[in-house]
């Protein structure tokens, strides 16, 4: 790969190894209502905000108190977002005359954007007016980043407490992670996107004559405000169908690397906020250690398949910068590569490069990245309460068998309750991803949508339903998505990733907050350090490998051999 590719790689994971600690306690001082230096400019919002809302940030919740108010939260902002997008062409700041969309779309893109997913089965600059793109979808992207940053906070508190019946109050923890950390930083972000030339526009098109004499029209409007929280709250729909490959959404290497950035800092700095709670800083670093660990095996492997040419290309075509097939020249092939590893390490989404057109090695990276549970290091909260769940409670268990006690985490004992939670996070995860894809290579309805035949076609299918469970958002782009099959069935998906997950992370936290801690004691498996970081990456790994290495085997796997043999498709 182009060393400038891979200095910009070490430049970033310095980056966050500086950021993460500073941003991460002042995170948790956010979480706790503690002064900050934006209170005196916000605190009076946030009051305000109580006062409207009827609430009394003080008074705590019970763990079922907490998922109905966010459930309830969220079944308004669906339904809120599905009316607005059903009456758009009759709503004002509709320039381009965007006509309503069907009621499947509706449904679809309203969960898609409420799950933190931003699967979009629309092009954005010709299918969302302005309004909907600042008042419907821009919202979410701040509201969905925060339920998530909230339920980790609240499974965080859950396991740090002793003997307590709360975890914390939902609506206040929403209120506090908009107006104290996304929104500012999305203000910041955004007037620096607009310095390097992203439109921040109430225009509509423009029609401009080209340097050819032909007559061109430009879609233009609020870009850089949409872009900032799309990245920062790793939700990843774009304003353009092109999404971050548009150069109004990441003009230049200084946009994508911040894009970059912006994708990362959050998840990673949790785990820094989750050491300052355990009072212990080597717990968060243990996490941070895992993530970082399979994010960057993945870029590895990514970035070098993409700088490798295509074999199957004629030998007389100049593949010196790489696999260029769907990639922009101002970034490269490596550094799309690098874009996708790190957007579907998150549950962000957001492209700088089309993934359909991947080396079938590296677009397994991103589907492996989104099977794992998006937890290295995840989307915005949802990382860190995956990677707890997932990784944290499952490794302690099987350390506990290993040495024939009960498993114990942060001083408590992981008992039967909270394992049936963690299997049925992974079963609900695997029977989502696994069970839609099975319905659509067998229906008339399901096998319309790939563009290609073979293991690619079927792994356009996979691709589709991983992304959508997982609430990442990118896709194949082969794959015809907007029809009543898919938008259903890819909505359902969506639920049942966001909330098959959250529900049983919340009753885990309800039930780990009501336990007394217990002293260590020289059989007590550390959970600190590289040996624990490695049992995390291990459990993480065998466990996606159990579950769907059929599937991958089906698709990139032996669409990679046929490859090398020099037959496709």
């Amino acid at each position: 790969m182009p060393s400038n590719d891979l200095v910009l790689l070490i430049v970033l994971s310095i980056a966050l190894l500086v950021v993460t600690p500073p941003l991460g306690a002042y995170i948790a001082r956010v979480m706790d209502g503690e002064r900050t230096f934006l209170s005196p400019v916000v605190g009076p919002v946030e009051r305000g905000v109580y006062r409207v809302l009827g609430v009394d940030p003080a008074v705590e919740q019970g763990w079922k108190g907490y998922t109905v108010s966010l459930l309830m939260f969220s079944l308004v902002s669906i339904v809120g977002l599905y009316l607005l997008l059903r009456l758009q062409d009759v709503l004002p700041l509709n320039p381009t005359a965007a006509p309503a969309m069907s009621p499947e779309l509706a449904f679809n893109t309203a969960v898609s954007f409420d799950t933190n997913t931003n699967w979009q089965n629309y092009s954005g600059e010709t299918s969302a007016s302005q309004l909907i793109q600042m008042g419907g979808l821009a919202v979410r992207n701040f509201s969905s980043a925060a339920v998530g940053l909230a339920v980790a906070i609240a499974l965080v508190r859950g396991l740090v407490r002793r003997t307590s019946a709360t975890i914390g109050n939902f609506w206040a923890d929403v209120t506090r992670s908009i107006l104290y950390l996304l929104l500012p930083i999305s203000i910041v972000f955004a007037l620096v996107l607009v310095w390097q030339g992203v439109p921040q526009t109430f225009d509509g098109s423009h029609v401009v004559t080209t340097v050819q004499g032909a007559t061109q029209t430009i879609p233009l409007g609020p870009v850089a405000s949409q872009e900032a929280i799309k990245e920062l709250g790793t939700n990843g729909g774009g304003f353009f169908n092109a999404n971050s490959a548009h150069p109004f959404e990441n003009p230049n290497g200084l946009t994508n690397f911040l894009e970059l950035f912006a994708i990362l800092v959050i998840p990673f700095a949790l785990t820094a906020t989750f050491g300052r709670y355990a009072r212990d800083k080597r717990q968060g670093w243990a996490l941070f250690a895992a993530m970082a660990g399979v994010l960057l095996v993945g870029a590895i492997v990514i970035m070098a398949g993409e700088a490798s040419p295509n074999p199957l290309l004629p030998a007389g075509i100049n593949q010196s910068l790489g696999n260029m097939e769907g990639k922009e020249v101002r970034f490269g092939a490596s550094l799309g590569g690098l874009f996708a590893d790190i957007t579907t390490g998150t549950s962000t989404g957001a492209v700088n490069a089309m993934h359909d057109s991947l080396q079938p090695i590296s677009g397994a990276v991103p589907m492996f990245n989104m099977l794992l549970g998006e937890i290295t290091p995840g989307g915005v909260g949802a990382g860190l309460y995956g990677m707890l769940i997932i990784g944290a409670i499952v490794a302690v268990f099987i350390a506990g068998l290993m040495v024939g006690r009960t498993p114990e985490y942060l001083g408590k004992k992981v008992e039967s309750f909270e394992m049936k939670m963690a299997m049925v996070v992974i079963l609900v995860l695997g029977l989502s991803v696994l069970g839609f894809t099975a319905i659509a290579t067998v229906t008339t309805a399901g096998l319309a949508g790939p563009l290609n035949a073979g293991p690619h076609g079927f792994s356009e299918i996979l691709y589709a339903f991983t992304s959508q469970t997982a609430n990442n958002g990118s896709a194949f782009a082969g794959l015809t998505g907007n029809t009543p099959f898919y938008n259903v069935l890819g909505a359902l998906a969506m639920l049942i990733g966001r909330f098959g997950m959250i529900i049983p992370v919340l009753a885990v936290a309800g039930s780990m907050a009501a336990k007394r801690s217990v002293a260590p004691s020289m059989g007590t498996f550390p959970t600190t350090g590289g040996l624990w970081s490695a049992l995390l990456i291990g459990v993480l790994v065998i466990v996606g490998a159990l579950t769907y290495f059929p599937a991958l085997a089906l698709g990139p796997i032996v669409e990679q051999l046929l490859q090398a043999a020099g037959q496709t498709f």
